[in-house]
């Protein structure tokens, strides 16, 4: 398992289709992942220090958890089978559940756990961006700093 960072959330144009991009902590690929426009937002959120009236899901999870004594130990995206991610939350004691990516990352941001990928998803999903496309990365991240949660709402 590789351990991640996530990089932002964007809307990938033409299709409007919501994308968070993760990259590896220690070495240079990237893996896209194309979520939903709530599981973009709730991210984005977290992200921008946006907080809400009420909790959304991924806050509410976080203080399930939290109440269960139960915390979250890390989150594994595990597989790659016909372009669908699929990842595991590690809960308490060896505790292991299945869930989205994206429902995932969001807990994950909410609590500070790791977000790790096998290797093997990041041979066949993760891209290299050579140096001449750094400045787009940057470009990017400059785009993230700009956009609002609202800007995913549907």
């Amino acid at each position: 398992m590789r351990e991640l960072s996530v990089v932002g959330v964007r809307v990938e144009l033409p299709t409007n289709q919501p994308i968070v991009l993760l990259r590896e902590v220690e070495g240079d690929r990237y893996l896209p992942i194309w979520i939903g426009a709530v599981e973009a937002t709730a991210i984005a959120y977290e992200q921008q220090g946006v907080k809400t009236a009420r909790p959304l899901t991924h806050d509410l999870l976080r203080d399930v958890l939290a109440a269960l004594k139960a915390p979250l130990r890390a989150v594994e995206i595990t597989e790659l089978k016909e372009n669908v991610f699929y990842a595991d939350l590690l809960i308490g004691d060896g505790l292991r559940v299945s869930a989205r990516p994206s429902d995932s990352i969001a807990l994950a941001l909410r609590v500070g756990a790791p977000i790790r990928c096998a290797e093997q998803v990041l041979s066949e999903a993760g891209i290299v961006i050579p140096d001449e496309q750094e400045d787009e990365v940057e470009k990017f991240r400059e785009f993230l700093d700009q956009v609002r949660p609202e800007d995913f709402a549907g």
